[in-house]
C-alpha cells in the first residue's frame, strides 16, 4: 500500500467521479482506476459502489476514508515538521554536553545564538563523556561538546578552547595562602573527585599519576559546583576548571607549578551523517562563539 494510492483514494471519495478526480490529480483516468483497483485488491474489499464513472463510498470505503484522512494528516504534519527542522532560521537542534559545561557556558552559548535565531529550539542533554559519544553514535544528538578528541572512525572533533585547571583547598588549609603549588603537595589530602566516565575524572587521574600519586578519593561528584561546595565545607581538596558564579568565599584557588593542568573542550559530530542547515549554521556559530570566549578570557587573566 502506497501513500500515493491513499491520496488518489481520498480524491475519488471527495469528487465521487473518476474522470474529474483524474483531472484534479493530473493523471489519466485508466491509471487512476488501476490504482484504486490495486488498493481494493490489497484490502480484500471494494471501497466504492460504482454507477458508470460516478461512484460513492460503501460502508468499507467510509470507514477506510476516516483512517486515510487521519494518516494523510499525520504525513502532512510530519513533512511540515521536517521542513521546519531543516530551516536555518527555525528547526530544532539536539545538543549534548558535559555536566561541567552546564552551569554557564552552554546557557551563554544558546542565549547568544537565539538573539539572532529566536525560532530555533533545542533538545539538551547533560551527561558523562562516554554517554555523550554513545548518543552521537546512535543519532540521538546532532552535536556534542566533550573534553577529549573522539578517536573513532567516522567521527570528527574540533577543539573550541582550552581551560586551566586549578587546585582548590578550604580557606583553613595549610596551603591556602601559597597561591601556587606543585600537585604532589596534596598527595596525602582527602581528594574530592569526579565520578567514573566524567571527563575530568580521567584528566585528574592522569595528572596525579604524572605527579607520582593516586588521589585519596573520599567523595565523587558530577558537577563542578558540587565539588566546590564539598571543598568549601572542609571535606577535602580538588582539581577543577575555573567557573563563573562559583562561590569562592570558603576556598582558595591555587595554580599548579610543575604540570600543565589544562583540558581541551571541543565539538564532535559524525562525518557522513546528514546535518540539516540549521545544525550546520549552529556548528559554525559555536566555533566563532568560543573564539570570542577565548579572547575575553585572555583579557581578564
Amino acid at each position: 500500500m502506497e501513500w500515493q494510492q491513499l491520496a488518489y483514494f481520498r480524491k475519488v471519495a471527495q469528487v465521487q467521479h473518476f474522470t474529474r478526480a483524474a483531472e484534479a490529480l493530473y493523471i489519466s483516468q485508466p491509471a487512476l482506476s488501476r490504482s484504486i483497483a490495486r488498493l481494493e485488491k490489497k484490502l480484500g474489499v471494494p471501497l466504492f459502489e460504482r454507477n458508470g464513472r460516478n461512484v460513492r463510498l460503501n460502508r468499507y470505503g467510509q470507514m477506510f476514508l476516516t483512517k486515510v484522512e487521519e494518516a494523510l494528516l499525520l504525513i502532512e504534519e510530519g513533512k511540515q515538521e521536517i521542513h521546519d527542522m531543516i530551516q536555518p532560521n527555525r528547526g530544532q537542534i539536539s545538543l549534548s554536553f558535559l555536566h561541567t559545561l552546564g552551569s554557564h557556558l552552554v546557557p551563554e552559548l544558546i542565549g547568544e545564538y537565539r538573539k539572532t535565531f529566536p525560532d530555533v529550539t533545542f533538545q539538551l542533554f547533560q551527561n558523562t563523556a562516554d554517554i555523550l559519544i554513545e548518543q552521537l553514535t546512535t543519532g540521538d544528538v546532532d552535536l556534542c561538546l566533550t573534553s577529549k578528541p573522539v578517536e573513532r572512525v567516522g567521527f570528527s572533533w574540533e577543539e573550541l578552547f582550552s581551560e586551566q585547571l586549578y587546585i582548590i583547598v578550604p580557606k583553613s588549609h595549610r596551603l591556602a595562602e601559597k597561591g601556587a603549588i606543585e600537585l604532589a603537595e596534596i598527595a596525602e589530602d582527602p581528594f574530592i573527585g569526579f565520578k567514573e566516565g566524567v571527563g575530568l575524572r580521567t584528566i585528574t587521574d592522569q595528572l596525579c599519576q604524572k605527579a607520582g600519586f593516586t588521589p585519596n578519593l573520599t567523595f565523587e561528584g558530577q558537577e563542578v559546583s558540587t565539588v566546590n561546595g564539598l571543598v568549601s565545607a572542609g571535606l577535602g581538596v580538588s582539581l577543577i576548571p575555573d567557573r563563573k558564579g562559583l562561590d569562592e568565599t570558603e576556598v582558595s584557588k591555587l595554580k599548579v607549578l610543575d604540570l600543565e593542568c589544562t583540558r581541551s573542550i571541543g565539538v564532535a559530530w559524525v562525518e557522513d551523517r546528514y546535518k540539516p542547515q540549521v545544525v550546520e549554521q549552529f556548528q559554525t556559530f559555536i566555533v566563532h562563539f568560543f573564539k570570542s570566549y577565548q579572547v575575553i578570557n585572555s583579557l581578564h587573566r
